[in-house]
């Protein structure tokens, strides 16, 4: 009876290491992940009984290309191959409309984005997706800057610290944990969950749950407290809400075939010639990844 005991429960502790998966990115050298990414966001902003509404799309194609492993991270260059962006006002109609990839003659902002476009930039990521440094994004964003044609060192200056917010190195690995820092450090199975944090514009805890595990993929569902914390010189913007996840992943590679990200936060925005009166202000925000190209 001993050694049935012994045997049985060396028997269910093999099954249940057996059962258990490190997920993880796993890349080869010079492998190329295009992934289309089109983000929708609903600002509504209510103010003695009127509603004013934003409405802004983003959408684009970026390229993510392996360069090499050192010590257990990856070199990865990050290319944008193309971005739309499309702004509307409620009250004031269309507010912006720029596709980088045609640029118009004296348009500024056309301008700008193209040349955001084929300016790869270098990140470092783990093996569990955090995104540990970003070199490169100050040199893009000086190109942008450049772009503009604005001539006078108090205007390029102004114009370098607007971007810096969406497209400078910390700036760049802030927006982009979202879409790959999913993975767990430990071995899991399916029914458990982990948990990570990113910081930027958007706070994010996160608590992850591995939801389905096959020979191919790897189903990931995912929920987060968010704090967003908007402060521009005309706008201030300070709002927490929650956010939903549903990622499907390639087993082999850890890398994403698609992702899905809802949220919706409550708060208030202030405006510089409206004082410090709070607008009471809602976003809803749906966020889609999708790989079109390996």
């Amino acid at each position: 009876m001993r050694y049935f005991v012994a045997l049985t429960f060396l028997f269910l502790t093999s099954a249940l290491v057996f059962s258990q998966t490190k997920l993880q990115y796993d890349l080869e050298k010079n492998s190329v992940f295009e992934i289309q990414q089109r983000a929708e966001q609903i600002i509504t902003q209510e103010l003695d009984g009127a509603t004013h509404e934003l409405n802004n799309v983003i959408d684009g194609i970026l390229e993510f290309k392996v360069l090499g492993e050192v010590d257990g991270t990856y070199e990865i260059a990050l290319t944008f191959k193309d971005l739309n962006l499309k702004m509307t006002s409620s009250i004031q109609g269309e507010l912006m409309n720029v596709k980088a990839k045609d640029t118009t003659k004296g348009d500024m902002q056309s301008k700008i984005f193209n040349s955001l476009l084929d300016n790869p930039v270098s990140l470092i990521l783990a093996k569990t997706g955090d995104i540990l440094e970003v070199k490169g994004g100050d040199s893009l964003v000086a190109k942008m800057a450049q772009a503009s044609g604005l001539e006078d060192d108090f205007s390029l200056n102004m114009m370098k610290a607007n971007l810096e917010k969406e497209f400078g190195s910390e700036a760049l690995s802030n927006n982009y944990k979202q879409m790959t820092f999913i993975y767990s450090p430990e071995a899991v199975q399916v029914g458990d969950s982990w948990q990570n944090e990113y910081m930027g514009k958007l706070n994010a805890k996160n608590t992850w749950m591995l939801t389905e595990l096959n020979k191919e993929k790897v189903d990931i569902s995912g929920t987060a407290d968010v704090v967003m914390l908007v402060e521009e010189p005309a706008t201030t913007m300070k709002l927490n809400g929650t956010q939903d996840t549903k990622i499907m992943a390639d087993l082999t590679t850890g890398f994403i075939q698609k992702m899905t990200v809802t949220g919706t936060s409550t708060g208030t925005s202030t405006m510089a010639q409206m004082g410090d009166a709070e607008i009471p202000t809602t976003i809803k925000s749906t966020i889609t990844y999708e790989l079109i190209k390996e």
